[in-house]
C-alpha cells in the first residue's frame, strides 16, 4: 500500500486527493488553512497531519499542489518541513502550476538527501480532478515517474513525460498562456461583432463549426459569458502568474514572442483592475468595459 501525502487542498487538490482517499493508499493531508484538512479527513477517513513534516514523516510520496512554486520551496525547511522528515528514495511531486528555475533548485536540494522529484502540473480543471481524468505534465527522471506512476493514475488520464525537470512546469505555462490569448481574443471579436451588429450567439454558432474556434469558443464563451454566468473556477490571479511564466520562458531562450508578452501585460491589466478572486473568463469584462459593448448585446458604459 502505497504511503502519500497530500499538501494543498485547494479547489483543484481536494478533488484529486479524494481520489488517493481509497483503501489502495495510506493517505496523510495538511492544508495552510488547518479547517479544510480536518474536514477532508472526517469526510475521507484520512489522516490530518498538524504540519507538512508530520505529514510526510515515514510517506513514499508526497504530492504538493499550491498556488506557486515559492510557497511549495517554503514548505521544505525548518523544523515543521518536509526536509525534515523525508525519507531517503521517496519522491516529492510537485502538481503545482510552477516555475522551472524554483523546480530545478527544489530538485537539486532534495537529490542531496536521496529524495526524487517530479514537477507535474495538471490540466482539466476541477471537473478533470473530479473524474480523475486530469493531464498530467511530468518533469524529470523516467524512472522516478514510473514508481509513482500509480499515484498519479489515481486522478490523472493522461501522463506525459515532458522532459527533464521543468519541463512540465513550462508546457503547462505555454498551454495557459494559449488559453488566455483565445480568450482575449474572442472577446476582443465578438465585442466588436456586437457593436456592428452581430449578436454574440449567431457570431459563436458560426465560429463553432469554422476555423476559429477554440475552447474558449466553444465552451467558456457559451457557457459562462453569453449567460453571464462566470462562475469562478480558476482565479484570474493564477492564469496571470501563468502567462508571465511563458513570457518569461521566452525571455530566457532569447526568442521573439510579441503575442505572449502581450499577453501577459493584459492580463497583469485585468488582474489588477478585478482582483484577486475574480475568475479567469471575467477577464472578458475587460474587454467589454474597454469596447463599449457586452458580448450577450447589452450595453457597457466607456
Amino acid at each position: 500500500m502505497p504511503r502519500v501525502a497530500f499538501l494543498g487542498l485547494g479547489a483543484i487538490g481536494t478533488p484529486m486527493a479524494k481520489h488517493l482517499a481509497r483503501p489502495a493508499f495510506d493517505l496523510a493531508v495538511w492544508n495552510r488553512t488547518p479547517s479544510k484538512a480536518e474536514a477532508f479527513a472526517a469526510a475521507t477517513g484520512a489522516r490530518q497531519a498538524a504540519t507538512p513534516a508530520e505529514a510526510a514523516r515515514d510517506r513514499d510520496v508526497v504530492v504538493t499542489c499550491l498556488p506557486v512554486s515559492r510557497d511549495v520551496e517554503a514548505l521544505l525547511d525548518g523544523p515543521d518541513g518536509l526536509l525534515a522528515t523525508m525519507p531517503a528514495g521517496s519522491v516529492l511531486v510537485d502538481c503545482t502550476s510552477g516555475d522551472a528555475a524554483t523546480s530545478r533548485r527544489m530538485a537539486a536540494r532534495l537529490a542531496e538527501r536521496g529524495i526524487g522529484f517530479l514537477d507535474a502540473p495538471v490540466s482539466g480543471g476541477v471537473v478533470g480532478a473530479e473524474q480523475g481524468a486530469l493531464t498530467v505534465m511530468i518533469g524529470g527522471d523516467e524512472a522516478t515517474l514510473e514508481r509513482v506512476r500509480p499515484v498519479l493514475e489515481s486522478f490523472g488520464k493522461k501522463i506525459v513525460h515532458c522532459g527533464g525537470v521543468g519541463a512540465g512546469d513550462a508546457l503547462k505555462a505555454v498551454n495557459n498562456a494559449l488559453l488566455a490569448m483565445h480568450i482575449w481574443g474572442t472577446a476582443e471579436g465578438l465585442v466588436a461583432l456586437e457593436k456592428a451588429g452581430v449578436k454574440a450567439e449567431v457570431a459563436l454558432d458560426v465560429i463553432n463549426t469554422s476555423s476559429g474556434r477554440s475552447n474558449a469558443s466553444m465552451n467558456l464563451f457559451p457557457d459562462r459569458v453569453v449567460t453571464r454566468a462566470f462562475p469562478r473556477t480558476f482565479r484570474l490571479a493564477l492564469l496571470d502568474k501563468d502567462v508571465g511564466i511563458a513570457a518569461e520562458l521566452a525571455r530566457e531562450q532569447k526568442i521573439v514572442a510579441p503575442l505572449l508578452q502581450l499577453t501577459s501585460e493584459l492580463f497583469r491589466l485585468a488582474h489588477s483592475e478585478l482582483g484577486e478572486e475574480a475568475d479567469h473568463v471575467e477577464a472578458v469584462q475587460v474587454v467589454e468595459r474597454l469596447g463599449g459593448a457586452m458580448v450577450g448585446g447589452r450595453p457597457t458604459e466607456g
